[in-house]
């Protein structure tokens, strides 16, 4: 519903020159407070997210059931990571372009989606269940990914980055229930009854708050909050300061910190999608207990959505890049305990792993988000960040298909070392990450001082 009083609608520019529209409620434009927005994007966040964290706890039964080997299985979720990764970039520039809205984007992610999971009740061989689940479900579950993120950043300007890592958090730790349902009690037997009853309650989830999905107008700002006086005392931005010129994605490609960016996400979400995937194989293999099973596996995906809400907040006194630096430290740290519990046998060591592993493999991705906007300004923030996170598709392939192989070639103890490395080296390439268009001055020359004939 569109504004009664046109004159209230004013425009005000900040001292670093962002301009903010202000004076429409949330009641007048949608007809419900905005925390309503909140909410009905973390639903389907959370009921998608079962396609990548629940996958893994799936993979025993799906093995038993069609008789492949565990590589075959683990290849399918990389290509599942390719297409929910690859699909944020197109769908990005249909939003920020205005040729797409929220609803039909979120209604498609729900019916593929769900024919996904469809897909995987109902094919025994490969090439269906890749066409299905990898094609169908991994682009459903990125246009659901792509538009509650999107949605929910225009809904709270003020706050974007804690909200974003809110509903991404649901994207892991929605997973937690079915997984530790599938551990103590998926089989070859029940494995396509599950799974079609998990694509009709997916689509409900995500197709029935998709539905009431609406954009703000263009440059939107909670009238309640005055954007002067928080450009400048906010805490996270003075900490995190906005980018020094709004950058077109062609532009951002073409500097030094993007591709930089790439890398450590590229490498930061192999070893996360590597854990997310292997925890529940990993740990069947070191304890026979199913509780100790479930607790990892539950524990990881759980840590993993609470822990991008935390890494937020840190970063928001901190700074992005230290924090960022150390959640991926955290994850480094966590690897080598599963070495550790791959030599030892020793569970206690298994569940402290899941632990960290979560909360350094899930933090990292709303910092990126973040760092898009400060770096490469507001107006083209969406696509900037889908050219980032599309690198988590060549991350699939390196965490979860090559990743496979490792496993069975070197070993689960050699395996997790390997991945230590790539975190660990991803940590410290935060060190480059440096806002772009900054002036590169030169230091003065030292001229030696000359003694004078006068000194004493």
């Amino acid at each position: 519903m569109a504004m009664s009083e046109p004159d209230a609608v004013r425009e005000i520019r900040d001292n670093h020159g962002r301009r903010y529209r202000v004076g429409e409620s949330p009641q007048e434009l949608i007809g419900r407070p905005r925390s309503s927005v909140l909410w009905q994007a973390w639903l389907p966040m959370a009921a998608v997210g079962v396609l990548q964290y629940g996958y893994g706890a799936a993979v025993p039964a799906l093995v038993e059931r069609n008789g492949w080997s565990l590589v075959a299985a683990i290849w399918l979720l990389a290509g599942w990571t390719v297409l929910q990764a690859g699909v944020g970039l197109p769908t990005a520039y249909l939003r920020e372009r205005h040729r797409i809205g929220p609803r039909p984007v979120m209604v498609a992610g729900a019916a593929l989606s769900a024919l996904g999971l469809v897909a995987l009740a109902h094919s025994t061989d490969l090439v269906g269940a890749l066409l299905g689940y990898a094609l169908l479900g991994g682009t459903g579950a990125g246009l659901v990914y792509a538009a509650c993120t999107s949605t929910v950043a225009k809904w709270y300007p003020e706050r974007m980055g804690r909200r974003v890592s809110t509903v991404t958090g649901a994207f892991a730790y929605g997973s937690v229930p079915f997984i530790v349902a599938a551990v103590i009690g998926l089989d070859a037997g029940n494995l396509t009854t599950v799974l079609d009853t998990a694509a009709v309650v997916l689509f409900l989830l995500v197709a029935g708050p998709g539905l009431f999905f609406r954009d703000p107008p263009e440059r939107w700002w909670p009238a309640e909050v005055d954007p002067r006086a928080w450009a400048l005392r906010n805490p996270a931005r003075r900490m995190n300061p906005p980018a020094i010129r709004e950058f077109s994605p062609a532009q951002a490609m073409q500097t030094r910190v993007l591709p930089v960016m790439c890398l450590i996400l590229l490498g930061a979400g192999a070893v996360s999608l590597f854990n997310a995937v292997f925890v529940v194989v990993y740990a069947d293999g070191v304890t026979a207990s199913a509780g100790v099973v479930a607790l990892a596996a539950g524990l990881f995906a759980g840590v993993n959505g609470a822990g991008r809400a935390l890494s937020m907040g840190v970063s928001d006194r901190v700074g992005r890049c230290p924090t960022l630096s150390v959640v991926l430290s955290v994850q480094g740290v966590a690897q080598l305990l599963f070495a550790l519990s791959a030599t030892t046998g020793s569970t206690a060591t298994l569940v402290v792993a899941a632990a960290l592993a979560g909360l350094g493999g899930g933090g990292f991705y709303p910092i990126f988000a973040s760092l898009a906007r400060e770096y490469f300004g507001e107006q083209s923030a969406l696509e900037v960040h889908g050219l980032v996170y599309s690198a988590k598709a060549a991350g699939g392939v390196l965490g979860i298909g090559l990743a496979a192989l490792a496993v069975t070639s070197w070993g689960w103890a050699a395996t997790f070392a390997g991945a230590a490395v790539v975190s660990l080296v991803a940590a410290r390439a935060t060190g480059a990450l440096q806002r772009p268009g900054l002036p590169r001055t030169l230091p003065l020359p030292r001229i030696p001082e000359e003694r004078s004939e006068y000194a004493v």
